[in-house]
């Protein structure tokens, strides 16, 4: 039985994130992004990845850090949540890392409320915070995104 495992590591403001690789579709250079009138406060817009459109969430508002324009170094991790694909606006992506899942403390027990958040590991140069893509737009950010989405005609 498998003990580990896989994830993507990424950062937003020096804040080191990580997604299951099994989640993650591709990963992207940052690209122009359409705005998505009366989509919810984090979806920046939409963009077109192979003939799919698809929501671009923005991490900062997610996580509550301060906003800034998006640069040329930036980029977006295209990944599966339980009902669509979304691209993550983050500053950089690192490595594929394999933990030991005993390594991982489940978030509820130290960032209780922080319903995204899957779990918490201590690497040697601090924190990294797991999430949990099934639950990372709420039930109502999910509605307002599928209405604004079907008013433009870009269901998925």
């Amino acid at each position: 039985m498998k003990n580990f495992d896989l994830l993507l590591s990424f950062a937003v403001e020096e804040r080191k994130y990580a997604l299951p690789l099994v989640s993650v579709d591709t990963i992207i250079r940052s690209v122009e992004i359409t705005p998505l009138p009366k989509a919810p406060a984090i979806v920046l817009g939409i963009i077109n990845v192979h003939g799919r459109v698809i929501p671009v969430v923005n991490l900062r508002r997610r996580f509550g850090l301060p906003e800034r324009d998006m640069e040329l170094s930036d980029q977006l991790i295209v990944a599966k949540t339980a009902t669509r694909p979304v691209a993550l606006l983050a500053d950089r992506v690192g490595a594929v890392i394999e933990l030991d899942r005993q390594e991982i403390v489940k978030a509820d027990k130290v960032l209780p409320g922080a319903d995204y958040v899957a779990g918490i590991v201590k690497l040697p140069d601090g924190l990294l915070l797991i999430h949990d893509l099934t639950t990372f737009l709420s039930l109502d950010e999910e509605t307002a995104l599928n209405k604004a989405l079907k008013e433009t005609g870009d269901v998925q």
